[in-house]
């Protein structure tokens, strides 16, 4: 199974995400400020692979600070400042909080050893979320079908696994015959450059397509069903993915393909009413007028780089959860799994 981040005695070691496909090479982070300039330039990048990473930093942070108590908040703060949107960064940072509150008056090798043990948790439970997830998942993809997906929400998305990419994992253990379409997610490609080579690397068949393609193939048939991941889901269905999922969503339900949303709960965000509500990520304008460090653009031209979008819940025919399958009305069925 493919490692996206590991706790190791030298740092926390991850994947380079902006190296691939080209190469494989794994980056070491030795200080807290260095997870949390791997997650700001998307070295590491996933709601649920952020949420890994930020735990792992605060431990790291914890296990090399002279004087804990004084430096843990701002250890916790420069972490949450990295990217917004995401809130499984939120929800480990706060994990991290609760334990490290619960332990005060502990010798502080101990806070130590806990925090890392709890880092190090988190990452076991993601992978153990993702799977069963995917278990879930699975009966709902029709077999002998084309699976549609926008950006990377596999194994690189997460600890390992995968939510959008380890539904297609699961029903393809169970033997389903299905091939995938990945959408090359401009700008910063992660379908093209992570989603093809996950699936390459297992062995899954998938072609890529450019965004623009999503509405022709959705017309012809041959997709069975789309299935993209979540950075937040309000408390009423709402879903902010990746920039491009929105239109995706609008073709599959003009051309009556299912649309499915595959997140762990703790990318559930009930504290927000709606998607209104959810902050959205504004990216350097250069991602747009390079690409990939050669210009595309003229000089001096504009360019707007918003890097989530948000899908209303009109158009998300169920969210997969490890804990079952919610159907709409969603601001009942998502309490209920949220409250299981």
């Amino acid at each position: 199974m493919l490692e996206t981040i590991q706790w190791t005695d030298d740092g926390v070691v991850m994947i380079d995400q902006t190296r691939l496909p080209r190469e494989e090479a794994y980056v070491t982070c030795r200080d807290y400020r260095e997870v949390a300039e791997a997650i700001r330039s998307m070295v590491i990048r996933g709601a649920p692979a952020i949420g890994v990473a930020a735990a792992m930093g605060v431990a790291l942070g914890a296990l090399r600070a002279d004087h804990l108590d004084a430096e843990f908040e701002t250890i916790c703060d420069t972490l949450a400042q990295t990217r917004p949107t995401a809130v499984n960064l939120f929800w480990a940072i706060e994990r991290m909080k609760r334990l490290y509150q619960s332990l005060r008056g502990c010798p502080v090798e101990e806070i130590r050893k806990r925090l890392v043990a709890e880092a190090i948790e988190i990452r076991r439970e993601d992978i153990a979320i993702n799977q069963a997830l995917g278990r879930h998942g699975a009966e709902l993809v029709p077999d002998g079908k084309t699976v549609l997906t926008h950006c990377n929400a596999g194994a690189l998305a997460t600890a390992g696994y995968g939510t959008a990419l380890g539904v297609i994992r699961a029903a393809v253990a169970a033997g389903k015959k299905i091939d995938v379409f990945a959408d090359e997610t401009r700008p910063f490609l992660q379908g093209a450059r992570l989603t093809v080579w996950e699936l390459m690397h297992d062995g899954i068949p998938a072609t890529l397509i450019t965004d623009n393609m999503a509405g022709h193939f959705l017309k012809s048939g041959r997709i069975g069903c789309v299935i993209v991941g979540a950075d937040r889901i309000a408390a009423n269905g709402d879903v902010a993915n990746k920039i491009g999922t929105y239109p995706v969503a609008v073709l599959a339900h003009e051309n009556g393909v299912p649309f499915y949303v595959a997140a762990p709960v703790s990318t559930l965000d009930l504290s927000l009413e709606s998607g209104d509500q959810i902050p959205i990520e504004q990216r350097p304008a250069r991602e747009v007028t390079h690409f990939f460090g050669v210009q595309v653009a003229p000089d001096g031209a504009a360019a707007a780089n918003p890097a989530f979008d948000v899908t209303p819940n009109r158009y998300v025919t169920a969210i997969i959860t490890e804990r079952g399958v919610a159907r709409p009305p969603f601001t009942e069925s998502l309490r209920r799994i949220h409250a299981a």
